[in-house]
């Protein structure tokens, strides 16, 4: 894949009309049978150019874990504003770190082959990061090789970045994500403290991680209320978090000489971006534009990766079948986690089956017939590569190449 020059991208964007859209994604693919998985060439390049736009000159991480293809993260790599790899396990960073020069762990490791295999060679050990958040992870490195059989292995300290409201009474709310158990500056200093006195390990980053507003819709379809709350919780997160993060970033800072300190998501740019102390944004999600980032006022990604299904029955009027269409979304079981019917317009799950493992049947299909197909959207970005060998790349209204996803290589990380 080539992408063209992200500061020049056409401001046409044909996926706002959709009766134009998806039919011309399956005149290009006829020739191949579904399930397929398509990336439109033209809206991928325009998602990673407003993804910097809204960056405002920091780099942006690509985090893997939301494109497992290794063709566009290479390819990403190749263009000024796209610096580095925000890999989800250590195996995979080892893969990576073949033809990306930087490339961090987002999750701690205990994966012992993969950590002898970077502790005993030297330019592996100079390009991956690990990341860490108690002396446990250390300890973990240690347990397979001592530091005088080793290289020194490069860390990434991880700060929460969850908000912590005080409620009445002793306790305090938890909203965001469990990781790090590293919430305050001084247990940052603490930990870093340690590292430094460790032997056989250079803390060279931060991170922290604002899953409350990066990866929550801000503005839910259908919800004005919950949109309202949400972002009355998301704004007063933010200002907590920027000023706890500035003073956990000095503090470290004062042990060891970070080289970067990573934050953010695509949900969260913007204002993982307003944080004077954050030097690199991770994204990966809005690359491809999967439905679960639809619902957010500041941005507005194009639906670049999409798969389509053929229908195989018409059991009743009104009703068309598809094949398959089970590719359910990780995170809490709800709706919003379930494939979205993109096209034909009107299309829309039958309640009582929903996504099936082998068929899923739809109603408002319209003349849909036996060997039509639908198109979908999957409610992750990455996770829909765990399902395809493949990407028909679709450029100019034609398939210009495939790319192999993981899964195609024969990689199944997690």
């Amino acid at each position: 894949m080539k992408l063209p020059d992200l500061r020049s991208v056409p401001a046409d964007r044909p996926w706002t009309r959709p009766e134009a859209y998806w039919p011309a994604l399956t005149a290009a693919t006829l020739h191949l049978d579904p399930p397929l998985a398509v990336l439109c060439q033209e809206a991928l390049a325009w998602n990673a150019a407003d993804m910097l736009r809204r960056a405002g000159g920091k780099p942006i991480r690509v985090a893997s874990k939301s494109v497992r293809v290794r063709g566009v993260v290479e390819e990403l790599m190749k263009h000024d504003g796209y610096h580095g790899v925000l890999a989800y396990t250590l195996p995979e960073a080892l893969w990576l770190a073949e033809t990306v020069d930087d490339v961090v762990v987002g999750y701690p490791t205990t994966h012992r082959e993969a950590i002898r295999r970077l502790a005993t060679d030297e330019s592996l050990a100079g390009r991956v990061t690990l990341m860490v958040d108690s002396v446990d992870h250390l300890d973990a490195v240690d347990a397979v090789l001592s530091p005088p059989d080793r290289f020194p292995v490069r860390v990434c300290l991880e700060l929460d970045a969850s908000w912590r409201p005080k409620l009445p009474g002793p306790v305090r709310a938890h909203i965001g994500v469990r990781r790090s158990p590293v919430h305050s500056p001084a247990e940052a200093r603490a930990l870093a403290e340690l590292i430094a006195a460790r032997r056989g390990f250079e803390l060279v980053g931060m991170m922290a991680y604002e899953a409350q507003v990066a990866g929550l819709a801000d503005a839910p379809p259908g919800k004005p209320v919950r949109g309202a709350a949400i972002r009355r919780i998301q704004r007063r997160s933010v200002a907590e978090l920027h000023g706890r993060r500035a003073e956990a970033v000095a503090a470290v800072r004062g042990v060891a000489d970070l080289e970067f300190v990573n934050g953010g998501g695509t949900g969260s740019i913007d204002s993982t971006a307003a944080d004077g102390s954050v030097t690199e944004i991770a994204a990966g999600s809005g690359l491809f534009g999967p439905h679960l980032f639809d619902g957010y006022r500041s941005f507005s990604p194009a639906p670049a990766a999409a798969f389509a299904l053929s229908v195989v029955r018409r059991p009743a009027p009104g009703i068309a079948t598809l094949m398959g269409g089970g590719w359910i979304a990780s995170g809490p079981a709800a709706p919003d986690r379930l494939p979205e019917v993109a096209w034909p317009a009107g299309a829309r799950m039958v309640g009582s089956e929903m996504a099936g493992e082998v068929q899923t049947p739809l109603t408002g299909v319209g003349n849909l017939g036996v060997g039509d197909r639908a198109w979908l959207r999957h409610t992750k970005a990455g996770e829909l590569s765990e399902h395809v060998n493949e990407f028909a790349v679709v450029s100019d209204d034609a398939v210009a190449e495939t790319l192999p996803t993981y899964r195609g290589e024969g990689k199944a990380f997690l």
